[in-house]
């Protein structure tokens, strides 16, 4: 199971939260990613964790003031990025194009979609995952695996009906060992999440009690 923390604009501190999920994943082997502000790329990557853009644009090298090159993501040392998070809505053309630029610049992706009909329409543009995440619960504590387990069914259905090779991770209201192991028996291949752990009063410990179920 692949854990991506999305550590959002939250007020935490990166590199704390990149040295305690760089912790975890050593001692447990759970794939454990963090994905934070791009000014911060550089410093997270160095504490040696698995890291994520949140966001790349679809451009090229050029005039593109205030975007985010997918090259300059790669070169501060991330390996992936997220596309289409419900806080930052792209169109079907751009995300098209930011998968590209990701492409061109070596980069994982995974496009994040509301329900299991967008799921569909995300995986036959050939990212490697595609995330569901109801909005309605994000940040709310409560998973989707617990409000409506088929949604995240159906979207697992969704994607493998476009073909093989696209995963599907489970997000919005991640927060415990628990939503990890009911997202895995739901057949998603990985959770993401953000408040869980970026809140926490002890990122580390909310990191080793999300994994325990699957290390």
């Amino acid at each position: 199971m692949f854990v991506l923390v999305n550590l959002k604009a939250y007020p935490c501190d990166p590199v704390a939260v990149a040295n305690a999920a760089y912790e975890v994943s050593e001692t447990t082997g759970a794939r454990i990613a963090v994905a934070p502000q791009a000014a911060h790329l550089n410093a997270v990557a160095d504490t040696g964790v698995e890291t994520w853009a949140q966001h790349v644009s679809p451009v090229e090298h050029g005039s593109h003031t205030g975007s985010t090159l997918a090259e300059a993501v790669a070169d501060a040392g991330a390996t992936g990025t997220l596309l289409n998070h419900s806080e930052n809505r792209l169109k079907l053309a751009d995300i098209d194009g930011s998968l590209a630029a990701a492409d061109r610049a070596d980069l994982e992706t995974i496009v994040c979609a509301n329900n299991p009909e967008q799921i569909g329409a995300a995986a036959t543009l050939g990212p490697d995952a595609v995330a569901v995440e109801p909005p309605e619960l994000i940040g709310t504590g409560t998973p989707v695996s617990k409000a409506d387990p088929d949604i995240v069914r159906d979207a697992v259905d969704a994607a493998a009906a476009v073909g093989e090779g696209v995963d599907v991770l489970c997000g919005a209201g991640i927060s415990t060992g628990e939503d990890l192991a009911s997202a895995r028996e739901l057949g998603a291949s990985g959770v993401l999440l953000a408040s869980g752990v970026a809140k926490a009063d002890d990122p580390k410990a909310a990191l080793e009690d999300l994994v325990e179920p699957v290390a």
